[in-house]
């Protein structure tokens, strides 16, 4: 339990809870440190295979920078090196994390779920990148990792206006993965990441990898080479790498060791 966010293990599933309720859980230096620090003992923990993060309360997942702190002269020291909640800025990190928006996902927050590979929204979830209407700019990978996931002229319509999102439209746009009722959101992000776990975790790991640092190659045949994704090789070498093949032949479960 963290003065700022909570976490929760339940077998090989980590959830995190930015736990702000009361400035609609915005972020401040001494919160992105914490979730820093959560999100390093994801990473180091092998029992740990999967995470999902969201937000506290029923109005939002994260409004963004606590520009109330900033404003009233708060101390803005202490920004951890992988950014914005832990997340914004951690390039490394190859275990899957799914966003789980229950409400308002604005500027940062929007940009801590874009920085997460799978985001499940309530169907009260909203998303922007504000930062133009108060004199700032989503710096925070948003300006980056949303036109890399959605049509550029979509993106354009949304980081130059600052207009607000639904889940529904963020799925057509291509931004959403999944949209549930707001009641059932935790089910169903909690079905997502069960579905991964049906899967190796050195084969999801392995995926993940690729599919990131493959997208700074703009040659295909050069994107598949296999020796550049370190992950490739650690799943050749996992048990996983027998096991799955032999669960099949032999019509049982397999039994993953990670």
């Amino acid at each position: 339990m963290g003065e700022f966010s909570t976490s929760e293990r339940d077998g090989h599933i980590l959830t995190v809870t930015i736990n702000r309720p009361e400035v609609m859980n915005a972020l401040h230096p001494a919160a992105n440190a914490e979730l820093a620090g959560t999100w390093d003992e994801f990473q180091n923990d092998p029992d740990l295979w999967v995470a999902i993060i969201t937000g506290a309360g029923d109005r939002a997942f994260s409004a963004g920078n606590d520009l109330k702190h900033q404003a009233s002269g708060g101390d803005m020291s202490g920004q951890p090196a992988s950014g914005f909640a832990g997340l914004t800025a951690r390039f490394d990190l190859d275990k899957p994390v799914i966003a789980a928006v229950n409400g308002v996902a604005m500027g940062g927050g929007f940009e801590i779920a874009l920085s997460c590979d799978i985001i499940v929204a309530s169907e009260q979830a909203v998303f922007a990148l504000p930062e133009p209407r108060v004199g700032l700019a989503a710096l925070a990978g948003g300006l980056q990792r949303l036109p890399r996931m959605i049509p550029l002229k979509q993106a354009m319509g949304m980081i130059l206006t600052g207009r607000r999102v639904g889940a529904e439209e963020g799925k057509q746009l291509g931004f959403v993965t999944d949209v549930a009722p707001h009641a059932e959101l935790m089910d169903r992000a909690r079905s997502w990441a069960a579905q991964i776990l049906e899967c190796s975790p050195a084969s999801v790991r392995a995926s993940k990898q690729t599919v990131m640092r493959s997208l700074d190659i703009a040659n295909l045949e050069e994107s598949m080479k296999l020796g550049q994704y370190p992950a490739i090789g650690d799943l050749f070498r996992s048990p996983d790498f027998v096991e799955g093949p032999l669960a099949f032949a032999q019509k049982r479960p397999p039994q993953w060791k990670g």
